[in-house]
């Protein structure tokens, strides 16, 4: 057994025995299973909301964009590096105590209870779980390759290997489990990521050297418009770069479900630094390797595995093991979030509110279990069956994730005229327009990225529907006084919590600042 498959079976079962810890630590609850509790510390928060969002795309699609349209790709690393703060900033604090007050345990829920009405809920998990199901697949696939790869075995098997160690944790620990793991493994991502490309600028000379080398292949991928500038003055679709991982995943459920775990709102402001922090190490590095691997790897059959080839060039036998560990890290920590919050969605949004609401705590998370071993094995056998290219699937569902969330999420707490005719309008009009601009191709004929007509077109329509029906379908008064509590800093009065058990509202004092 080669020493990267060490490396990959300890940090495999390392993965596993934290599920198993969060488990013992208590996942029994349906808050236990999907918030842990709201325990969750600065620390975690901006690491859990971070790589959760990052994903197989980080080490699979930013390699293969620098190696194919060069230093372009920066523009999605602009918009990324902020993603983080801006995120904890603009929702984090205010989300945390209105889903509280509102005693909201998932995503959707929260917007069911923001903007009542079952309407509400019925059109976003449906929109909410095709996108989350297709990204998951994506990170699935990169996994399976990833493993494939160091392993030798095939792409079945490694796929299947891959799904089951992320399935393990999730099916145990639930968000705790992710929230943990998460963590780690976006230490290992920066350890590994910093590793590669710091092995590449030894290997092609430097910063500059590798500039110069890369321009003898081709002068166009040293600027920001792509290969032949390809997309030269085309600010429609660079504006849409900029906003899909900037602005747009205030809009991704799986990650904004981050604010509400949080172990008080404060814990907001110290995640935003951290999270920065992070993005300012780790994000640039991909596309920095990719683009020099033009010059170092000149005869790339696939662009997608860029960063791997790379590893395994420029560094020594004993840490590829390591940095294949981060590989997988990046994709298993967007995985588990994805896979438990696409269960979340089936088990809770869409069965327990619409077919069974009479079910007991235990009943709910026996059910969230078994959604999300069963997505797996359709992921599973989809995946295997016809494996596509995971950059465009994970920027076509994170762009309607954005498009169909992202003014109802924002609305939700700094708009006390949002409604919920105007949260309807958003969403459908929103993901109408993100799919039909990417499947009808209207980017390539207009200049417009699909996430930029999609985000201007949602937010026109919760401005329009709101406005237009503030007398027809009025924000009720209960939602206007905790959206008067979420300005404030101090703790939540325990009068304003609706729907939470005894024990978080005796804790509301405490808890809730």
């Amino acid at each position: 057994m080669t020493l990267e498959l060490w490396f990959l079976l300890i940090y495999f079962a390392a993965m596993g025995g934290i599920g198993v810890w969060a488990m013992r630590r208590g996942s029994r609850t349906a808050e236990g299973f999907l918030l842990a509790n709201r325990s969750l510390g600065p620390g975690v928060t901006a690491l859990r909301l971070q790589s959760s969002s990052m994903s197989g795309y980080m080490f699979l699609g930013a390699g293969s964009l620098g190696y194919t349209q060069g230093y372009f790709g920066m523009w999605y690393a602009l918009g990324d590096i902020g993603g983080g703060v801006l995120n904890l900033s603009v929702l984090g604090r205010r989300m945390r105590k209105l889903s509280q007050i509102l005693g909201s345990i998932t995503s959707i829920e929260y917007l069911e209870h923001r903007y009542p009405s079952k309407w509400v809920r019925l059109i976003a998990a449906p929109v909410a779980l095709f996108c989350m199901f297709f990204y998951v697949m994506a990170q699935f696939i990169a996994g399976g390759r990833g493993l494939e790869m160091v392993s030798g075995v095939s792409y079945p098997i490694a796929l299947a290997v891959a799904i089951g160690v992320i399935v393990l944790y999730t099916f145990l620990g639930g968000y705790l489990a992710v929230a943990y793991t998460d963590f780690v493994q976006a230490l290992v991502m920066l350890v590994g990521m910093v590793w590669i490309l710091v092995g590449t600028l030894i290997a092609i000379g430097g910063f500059s050297e590798g500039n110069a080398r890369v321009g003898g292949v081709d002068e166009t991928l040293l600027g920001m418009f792509g290969r032949g500038g390809v997309y030269d003055g085309q600010w429609g679709i660079i504006l849409g770069a900029l906003l899909i991982f900037s602005i747009g995943y205030m809009g991704w459920p799986h990650v904004v479900v981050s604010h509400m775990a949080m172990k008080r709102p404060s814990v907001a402001r110290r995640a935003g630094l951290y999270s920065t922090l992070f993005n300012l190490l780790f994000i640039p590095a991909p596309y920095i390797v990719g683009i020099f691997a033009v010059v170092l790897l000149p005869n790339l059959v696939n662009p997608e595995l860029a960063i791997f080839e790379m590893a395994s060039s420029v560094l020594p036998s004993f840490a590829v093991g390591i940095v294949m560990a981060a590989i997988m890290a990046a994709i298993m920590s967007t995985a588990d979030a994805l896979l438990l919050q696409s269960g979340t969605v089936a088990s809770q949004d869409i069965y327990a509110r619409f077919f069974n609401q009479k079910m007991t705590d235990k009943q709910r998370v026996l059910v969230s279990r078994s959604i999300v071993l069963a997505l797996a094995v359709i992921g599973y056998l989809v995946a295997v069956v016809e494996p596509p290219a995971v950059a465009a699937i994970v920027i076509f569902s994170t762009t309607v994730l954005g498009s169909a969330f992202v003014p109802a999420y924002v609305c939700a707490v700094w708009w006390k005229k949002a409604n919920t005719v105007g949260a309807i309008s958003s969403m459908i009009t929103g993901t109408v327009l993100a799919v039909g601009w990417e499947v009808a191709g209207f980017a390539d004929s207009t200049g417009l990225d699909p996430m930029v007509v999609g985000i201007v077109g949602s937010t026109l329509a919760m401005i329009i529907g709101s406005l237009a029906t503030q007398r027809s379908s009025p924000v009720p008064d209960h939602i206007r006084r905790a959206l008067d509590e979420t300005k404030k800093v101090g703790p939540i009065p325990a009068k304003l919590l609706l729907g939470q058990d005894a024990k978080l509202s005796a804790q509301a004092e405490i808890a809730g600042q």
